[in-house]
């Protein structure tokens, strides 16, 4: 079996982690197949939501401590092979780049909505991964944290940038500094995760979610997506510049055409 799965279903791809015995924790394949499955959900058309979950009692572990303890966790093969790990932060920085950070640098280019299954513990950077999804929808077993500081060292792979946009500063800093590890329920009321379900509901509720979402304009689902991160970074005069382009787009796509029969249809019922 391969560190990582990968299937699609109908317009739904689903990447499942898939290193139960280490609690999904990343090795070098696990991250090399992450990549090709997100280029796959990003470029295939028929692809209209991507999921990630972890299979076992965990969602991921993030780092594999042993890995990192024998200083070979953020390095290819070759790299091991050929350069003393300790001796060469450059190399660190660098692969960094090449593999994990990879990962968020992608998720940004997908328009469709990713969803995280949160069927157990998100700890470090697996819950990173999580946050850089859409919507997070918790198992009520689920235990999340930013452990990176009991392994003294930072969030590498973007945490830093996604949770204070998500729990503010304050919280943000203070999940880093202490490695406060939450219940499911706390991070809700944080906003870390959007909705916590009970464990033997989660396939059913996150399926629901899906099939909302696929029942809508596929096409205006992703411009709103892109509208939502693209204003993150803009001023309110260049969001409605940008929004008036992407409303005048969508007006005119059959996909609005189709909406207002249905509504004005609903109307005449009522």
């Amino acid at each position: 079996m391969t560190d990582l799965l990968f299937e699609v279903e109908g317009n739904i791809a689903k990447i499942t982690l898939n290193r139960p015995e280490s609690m999904n924790a990343f090795s070098k394949e696990m991250i090399d197949l992450w990549i090709k499955a997100l280029i796959e959900i990003r470029d295939n058309d028929d692809i209209h939501i991507g999921i990630v979950t972890g299979n076992g009692r965990a969602f991921c572990a993030g780092g594999d401590v042993k890995s990192m303890i024998n200083k070979e966790g953020f390095l290819s093969k070759k790299d091991t092979d050929d350069i003393d790990f300790r001796s060469t932060p450059l190399h660190v920085k660098n692969s960094l780049w090449k593999n994990i950070q990879r990962i968020p640098l992608l998720m940004e280019e997908i328009d469709k909505p990713m969803i995280a299954v949160i069927n157990g513990h998100a700890m470090g950077a697996g819950l990173d991964m999580a946050l850089m999804c859409d919507i997070r929808i918790a198992s009520d077993q689920a235990k999340l944290g930013e452990t990176y500081i009991n392994a003294g060292i930072v969030p590498g792979d973007g945490g830093g940038y996604y949770l204070p946009r998500i729990v503010g500063l304050d919280k943000a800093l203070e999940m880093f500094w202490t490695a406060k590890v939450l219940s499911a329920d706390e991070a809700f009321d944080l906003k870390l995760v959007s909705h916590v379900v009970p464990h033997n509901q989660l396939e059913r509720f996150t399926n629901d979610i899906c099939n909302v979402i696929l029942s809508k304009s596929q096409e205006v689902i992703q411009m709103t997506k892109r509208i939502v991160k693209e204003s993150q970074t803009m001023t309110l005069k260049q969001s409605l510049d940008y929004v008036s382009s992407q409303m005048a787009i969508s007006v005119f796509h059959e996909g609005h055409e189709q909406a207002m029969n249905e509504l004005s249809k609903k109307f005449i019922k009522a």
